[in-house]
C-alpha cells in the first residue's frame, strides 16, 4: 500500500487552522533558506577578510548541505519515533548554536563547523512539516501543501540576496548573524506554541531501534528510489550552484558588481524560485501525473544554465533572464518531492522522504565542493577567477542535469498508472 492508498478519509482541518500551521512551518523553514544559501552574496566579503580561496569558500557552503544531509537517517528515524514537533524544538536550539558560532568566528575552520552545526540544526524544517502534512491531509492536497511550505520558507532565500547585501553594509554580517539567531529561537518558540502533536498514526513508539533500522532497509528496497535519488541529487542542487553560491562572485568576477548590485540580482533569482513553487507545484493535478513536469522543469533548467556556459559576457538583460529561468524552472522540486512521497507506505513516510532528502542536499555538497576546486584550477587575478571557470562549472551541471533526467525516465509513476 502506497501513501496515496492511506487515509482516504480523513477529518476536515479548519481554514485558519490550516493558515496558522502553514504559516508557522514556513516561518521555520525560512530559516533553513537563509542559513543554506546565505553565503552566495558575502562570498567575496568572507574570502576578503579571512584571505579563502574558492575551494575553500566551496567547501564552507557545502559543509553545510554535507551535514544535513548525514542527519536526515536519524532525522528520519526521530520523525516516526517521536514525531515532527519534538525533531523540530531539538533542531531550532542547535542552529540557534551554530549561528552564534558563525557570527563569532575568526578562521575558516570555526567557520565550517558553525555551517555544519547550521546544517544539523536545519535538518528537519522542512522533512518535520512534510511528515506532519502527509497525515493530516489527503493525499491530493499533498502537493498544494508542499508547494506552499517551500515558496512561503523560500522567503529565506530573498532575504539571504539582497537584504543580506543590505544589513552587511549596514552592519556587518556579523551582527547580521546574531539577529538570525534570535530569529530561529523566535520561530520555535511559535512552533512550540502553534503545532499540535497528538499520536500520529503513521508514529509507533514502541518500535524497537532494530525495528527502525529495518524500516530504512525497506524503504531503500522500494522501486524506482535509486533513480529518483539521482534526480533528487541534480535538481535542487541546480538552484543553490546560483543563488547559494558562485552567483555572487560570478556577478563581482565577471561582471563588475558590488554588495549591494549583486545581492538585488540574486534576489530576482530567488524570487523567481518562489513563484515556480507556487505555479509548479500543483502541475501534477494538471497533467495527472508527476513525471511530465518533472521533465519541463529539468530541460528549462537545463537551458538557462546552458545559456550562460555558452553565453559568455552575455547583455545584462539577458543574464539576468538566465538567473530568474534557473530559479523559476528549478522550482520542480515540489512535484519531485511529492512524487517520491507517493511511492511509501504510510509507515515509512518520514525514513522514506528524509532518505530522498538525503539526495537533495547530498547533491548540493558534491555540486559545491567540486565545482570550488574546478575553479581553483582556474588562476585568480587580484582575486578574481576568469569566465572560463564559472562557464565550465555551469556546463557541468548541465550534464548532471541531463544525466538525472535520463534516469528518471525509468521511475514507476503512481499517479500515471492510476
Amino acid at each position: 500500500m502506497t501513501s496515496s492508498d492511506a487515509g482516504a478519509s480523513r477529518p476536515a482541518i479548519p481554514l485558519s487552522a490550516t493558515i496558522a500551521l502553514v504559516g508557522t512551518l514556513g516561518s521555520i523553514y525560512m530559516v533553513s533558506q537563509f542559513l543554506r544559501n546565505s553565503i552566495g552574496v558575502i562570498a567575496p566579503n568572507l574570502a576578503s577578510e579571512l584571505s579563502m580561496n574558492a575551494s575553500e569558500i566551496g567547501l564552507l557552503s557545502s559543509t553545510f548541505f554535507f551535514s544535513f544531509a548525514a542527519a536526515q537517517i536519524p532525522l528520519g528515524i526521530a520523525l516516526d519515533r517521536y514525531g515532527p514537533k519534538r525533531c523540530m524544538l531539538v533542531c531550532s536550539v542547535i542552529a540557534v548554536i551554530g549561528t552564534i558560532m558563525f557570527s563569532l568566528s575568526t578562521a575558516p575552520w570555526t567557520l565550517i563547523a558553525a555551517r555544519g552545526l547550521m546544517g544539523v540544526g536545519s535538518s528537519c524544517f522542512l522533512m518535520a512539516p512534510l511528515a506532519l502534512y502527509a497525515v493530516r491531509y489527503a493525499p491530493d492536497r499533498f502537493s498544494m501543501l508542499v508547494g506552499m511550505q517551500l515558496g512561503l520558507g523560500s522567503t529565506g532565500t530573498l532575504l539571504a540576496t539582497a537584504p543580506l547585501a543590505w544589513s552587511t553594509a549596514a552592519i556587518g554580517w556579523r551582527a547580521t548573524f546574531v539577529t538570525v539567531a534570535a530569529i530561529v529561537a523566535f520561530s520555535a518558540i511559535l512552533v512550540a506554541l502553534v503545532v499540535r502533536e497528538g499520536r500520529e498514526p503513521h508514529h509507533d513508539h514502541n518500535e524497537t531501534f532494530r525495528e527502525s533500522i529495518t524500516g530504512i532497509a525497506e524503504a531503500l528496497r522500494t522501486p524506482s528510489i535509486l533513480q529518483l535519488f539521482l534526480m533528487q541529487l541534480a535538481a535542487y542542487s541546480s538552484f543553490v550552484l546560483i543563488v547559494g553560491l558562485w552567483g555572487g562572485p560570478y556577478l563581482t568576477h565577471i561582471y563588475g558588481y558590488d554588495l549591494t548590485s549583486r545581492g538585488e540580482i540574486l534576489f530576482l533569482a530567488a524570487a523567481g524560485q518562489i513563484v515556480g513553487s507556487f505555479v509548479l507545484g500543483p502541475l501534477d493535478r494538471v497533467f495527472g501525473n508527476y513525471k511530465t513536469p518533472v521533465f519541463i522543469g529539468t530541460g528549462l533548467t537545463a537551458l538557462s544554465l546552458g545559456a550562460l556556459a555558452i553565453g559568455g559576457v552575455m547583455p545584462v538583460a539577458w543574464m539576468i533572464a538566465c538567473f530568474v529561468g534557473v530559479g523559476f524552472f528549478s522550482a520542480y522540486t515540489t512535484v519531485l518531492i511529492a512524487h517520491g512521497k507517493s511511492l511509501f507506505p504510510q509507515r515509512l513516510v518520514g525514513r522514506g522522504l528524509t532518505l530522498l532528502n538525503m539526495g537533495t542536499m547530498g547533491g548540493v555538497f558534491l555540486t559545491q565542493t567540486v565545482s570550488g576546486f574546478v575553479i581553483d584550477l582556474f588562476p585568480a587575478v587580484n582575486g578574481a577567477y576568469p569566465l572560463q571557470a564559472y562557464r565550465l562549472v555551469f556546463a557541468m551541471q548541465v550534464g548532471f542535469l541531463l544525466v538525472a533526467g535520463l534516469a528518471y525516465l525509468t521511475v514507476r509513476d503512481p499517479r500515471r498508472a492510476a
